[in-house]
């Protein structure tokens, strides 16, 4: 099978640069991109699903854990205007009959039972209830209506982990095809964080290869505050700088690091300073031939990313620069040189 590359980081820390340079490669295709899919790591994805029906997972559990899945992966499919979705045009029509597929095969059993989660009224099914005690009263109990429910049936899954685990790989695997998988290596950013690697090997083979990538704090603070937050692109960094390296510390503190041959760890910084190093490293890692690199700096330039780079040496962040660089010093970049960029050359 073709390989699955899957870039990733911490928020800014410059891991599309690895789509860009990949995608320069024959055989390799970003899928849209650098557009992100989430449908693994989001609230209500496959790895929440995970947690609930292999972590203290009973009926009820497993119930709500279906549908809120469920659910996720539908918004994930309809929704247009949602940045990340929209999975109907930007992967396939076909997915959401993965997801059917999938669920149907976690599910052991379906009940007409149901629990207070599917009596959760609103507005309208307070009325129909309202409207079935009439009916009881008037009849003296001899009609009585349905009870209204937010859904029906009762899903219940009480799968092994093998069993999960299983199931989900070709889930998975059925998505990655519609990806075009098949046809080419495919790289697919963000679909994996740092946060949740440790869960790798439950859910890939060697084909898939991960790159980490990470980047000194004290330009992402620089781009985060005063470049991409007033382009309404902004992560969810603190503006204070002290509160930046309270929260990028403790960040960086909660990833679980699990050694793994096919987690490929770099700075930001690499490609730009050790461009002609660090290529042939990616190389070997991927088992590439240089003479597939057809598009050489087409997508990547070194020469244009080094703008984004060193920008706390400018007058006007070097006190905020100087400040990162003393408590957070062990995420810090060594540059080889300077490089002061000017202003309107940042992107």
């Amino acid at each position: 099978m073709n390989k699955l590359i899957i870039p990733t980081g911490y928020m800014g820390s410059g891991s599309s640069a690895i789509t860009d340079l990949l995608r320069e490669y024959e055989g390799y295709k970003a899928v849209n991109g650098s557009f992100e899919y989430v449908f693994l790591h989001c609230p209500n994805g496959v790895f929440d699903l995970e947690d609930k029906l292999l972590v203290g997972n009973n009926a009820i559990r497993s119930d709500e854990a279906l549908h809120s899945f469920y659910k996720m992966m539908k918004d994930l499919y309809d929704k247009k205007l949602w940045w990340p979705a929209d999975y109907r045009h930007k992967l396939s029509s076909d997915f959401i009959r993965c997801v059917d597929k999938y669920v149907e095969s976690l599910v052991d059993y379906k009940s007409d039972y149901y629990w207070y989660m599917q009596e959760r009224y609103g507005i309208s099914g307070t009325i129909k209830m309202a409207i079935r005690m009439i009916v009881r009263k008037i009849t003296f109990n001899k009609v009585t209506l349905k009870k209204p429910l937010l859904y029906s049936p009762m899903l219940i899954s009480l799968k092994s982990n093998d069993e999960f685990y299983d199931r989900t790989k070709v889930f998975i695997l059925d998505v990655l095809k519609l990806m075009g998988i098949e046809e080419s290596s495919i790289i697919v950013d963000q679909l994996l964080l740092p946060f949740n690697l440790w869960r790798m090997d439950n859910y890939f083979n060697d084909n898939a290869k991960c790159f980490v990538v990470e980047r000194d704090p004290r330009d992402v603070y620089i781009l985060n505050k005063y470049y991409w937050g007033l382009q309404s692109g902004a992560v969810p960094y603190p503006s204070n700088v002290e509160e930046f390296c309270k929260y990028y510390k403790r960040l960086r503190n909660v990833e679980r690091i699990k050694l793994n041959k096919n987690i490929y760890r770099l700075n930001f910084e690499d490609l730009i300073y050790r461009y002609d190093e660090t290529v042939p490293e990616i190389e070997k890692f991927l088992g590439l031939d240089d003479d597939k690199h057809i598009n050489k700096k087409r997508y990547f330039d070194p020469n244009i990313s080094i703008n984004n780079t060193q920008l706390f040496l400018r007058d006007e962040y070097r006190d905020e620069g100087e400040y990162i660089a003393e408590n957070l010093s062990e995420y810090t970049y060594v540059f080889p040189y300077k490089h002061c960029t000017e202003g309107k050359k940042v992107f």
